[in-house]
Parts: structure tokens; C-alpha cells; sequence
């Protein structure tokens, strides 16, 4: 039997300190990056998705980033094969891919090779769905989830639209909860030899984090960016202009929130954000939490290399 292939997942909630430790542990154990972030895939999309810099990369190989136009579709099925693909050429150069972002639902699909065929949509319902979404609002649609899959409803935001509109369509389709469906895919043996490392910190000290590293991004020029990318014609319709600190600077160029109004907004939502990050990744098996404060990166590289060593990613 072929021996599974080694993956080396570290992740952990937004401005956990992520990007940084992701160079050092790639130069350290001979590894290529592989984005698993839902935003920093889109072109011209830097600043809001503290998107690493070419210089910052140090000469390390990185993948789905800057690779898709902010209105071309990214979703969980194309992230798996794109991932997929870049593996692929990781692991033909004898390199261990490193899965590094925030994004615990693109992780999980790759890792486990969560099978999304049975759903592959109806696009009647999904229009009727969209039209009910902009009709009665996002709220009312994730009422109807409630009903359906109080378990989905729980894990998906209700201004996550499109996902509460795929649970509600694999329900009208298969007569299942989404959540049963993907409890059992989640149960499925994955296919690679792994460590799946979450950095983590005290929960005030992230959040300081958070409010500082959105400062730095309004002082970088988020506005100037989100400017551009509405003069080119990119409208809050779309999924890409849906993220954090683009949907609020968007409503206040747009007239409907004060500038300190949509900063307090981003800020809250970040940080509520990065609290389900880690609810999420407290679900998931078989992980290794490594918590960064009062440590230096030589400290926390010492831990990953105990743990990949220890899940037999590396040779120990």
C-alpha cells in the first residue's frame, strides 16, 4: 500500500501571527505555502486581506494567492481543486506543502477530501433562494436553516448567504441536514499523513491584535483600495467585496455609515469573526494548539517541529 503523503496544516484565527511563522517553518522543513484564504486569492484584493508582499516571502513558493479577479467565483469545491492541483506539484518537487489561512471549512475539505458531488445545485431553487435572500434579507433565510438543520444554522453565519443558501439547497435536495452529511464526511480516515497546528492567544491580547492590525490597514490605504475597486466596477454584490473592511468602507463611500462608524463595525466584526475561527477549529480532530504569547517564532518553530516530528510528517 502506498504511504500516505505528508501535510502540514497551520492555521489559527485572523492576526494570530500566521504569515510570518508560515516563512520560517517553509524555509525550516522545506515547504511551499498553499493559501487556504477565502479573499487573498483575488487580484488587487491586498491590503483588506493582509495579503503577504513578494518581498515578504522570502523566496518562499506561495499558491492561490493573487491568482482570480474579484468578481470571478471562489468557492469550497474550486479551493479544493486548485489546493488539490498545487499539491500535486509540491510533492512531484519532493516539498511538503503547507497549508497556511484562516479558513477552517476550505482546510477541512482538503484534508478529509470532503466529496461535494451529491450537491451540485439546482440552480431554480438557488435563484428562488437569492431572490427570498434580497426579498425578506439574510435573516429570514437563515430562520428557514434553523428550521431545517439547527446544527448548520448554528455553524453558519446568517450573512453567510451563500453557504445558508447550499445548506438549504442539499436539504431541499437529499431530504438530509447538510450537518449530518458533513459530520460523516468529516469522519472519513483523510488521505494524507498530517499535523494540523492552530496558533493561538489570549483572547484580549488577540483582540488587541485585531484593532491594531485594522489601524494598519486603514493607514496602509484600505479606503484607497476599496475606492479603486469600486471605480472599476466591482458592486457589494459580489462575494469578494462581501469581506470584512470592504462591505463597511463600501457603505461608507456609498453614504449609508460614518467613516468611525464602519472602523467600529470592521473592528467588531473582526473580532467576532476570529471567535469563530477558533469555535470552528476547537471541533476539528486530531490538532495541535500552540499558544504564541510570551514566546518567540524560535519557540513555536521548536514546537512544529516537535509535532510534525511526533505525527510522523517529518523524519524526527
Amino acid at each position: 500500500m502506498e504511504k500516505k503523503k505528508p501535510l502540514f496544516i497551520l492555521t489559527g484565527p485572523t492576526a494570530v501571527g500566521k504569515t510570518s511563522l508560515s516563512i520560517r517553518a517553509a524555509k525550516a522543513f522545506d515547504g511551499e505555502i498553499v493559501s487556504a484564504d477565502s479573499m487573498q486569492v483575488y487580484k488587487g484584493m491586498d491590503v483588506g486581506t493582509a495579503k503577504i508582499r513578494k518581498e515578504e516571502m522570502e523566496g518562499v513558493p506561495h499558491h492561490l494567492i493573487d491568482v482570480l479577479s474579484p468578481d470571478e467565483p471562489f468557492h469550497v469545491v474550486r479551493f479544493q481543486q486548485m489546493a488539490k492541483e498545487a499539491l500535486k506539484g509540491i510533492y512531484e518537487r519532493g516539498r511538503l506543502p503547507i497549508v497556511t489561512g484562516g479558513t477552517g471549512f476550505y482546510i477541512q475539505a482538503l484534508l478529509y477530501d470532503v466529496d461535494f458531488t451529491e450537491n451540485d445545485g439546482d440552480p431554480s431553487l438557488r435563484a428562488s433562494l437569492e431572490q427570498l435572500a434580497r426579498e425578506r434579507g439574510p435573516e429570514y433565510l437563515h430562520g428557514l436553516l434553523l428550521e431545517r438543520d439547527p446544527q448548520a444554522a448554528e455553524e453558519i453565519h446568517a450573512h453567510n448567504v451563500k453557504r445558508v443558501i447550499r445548506a438549504l439547497e442539499f436539504y431541499e435536495k437529499t431530504g438530509t441536514p447538510i450537518s449530518a452529511h458533513n459530520r460523516a464526511q468529516r469522519e472519513k480516515e483523510s488521505p494524507y499523513r498530517f499535523a494540523y497546528v492552530i496558533l493561538n492567544r489570549d483572547r484580549a491580547r488577540l483582540y488587541e491584535r485585531i484593532d491594531r492590525r485594522v489601524e494598519q490597514m486603514l493607514s496602509g490605504g484600505l479606503l484607497k483600495e476599496v475606492r479603486s475597486l469600486k471605480e472599476r466596477g466591482y458592486t457589494r454584490d459580489l462575494v469578494s467585496m462581501q469581506g470584512l473592511g470592504y462591505k463597511e468602507l463600501l457603505a461608507f463611500l456609498d453614504g449609508e455609515l460614518s467613516y468611525e462608524e464602519a472602523v467600529r463595525i470592521i473592528k467588531r466584526d473582526t473580532r467576532h469573526f476570529a471567535k469563530r475561527q477558533l469555535t470552528w477549529f476547537s471541533r476539528e480532530r486530531e490538532t495541535d494548539w500552540i499558544s504564541m504569547d510570551g514566546k518567540s517564532e524560535e519557540d513555536c518553530l521548536e514546537e512544529i517541529r516537535q509535532i510534525l516530528a511526533r505525527r510522523g510528517v517529518i523524519n524526527s
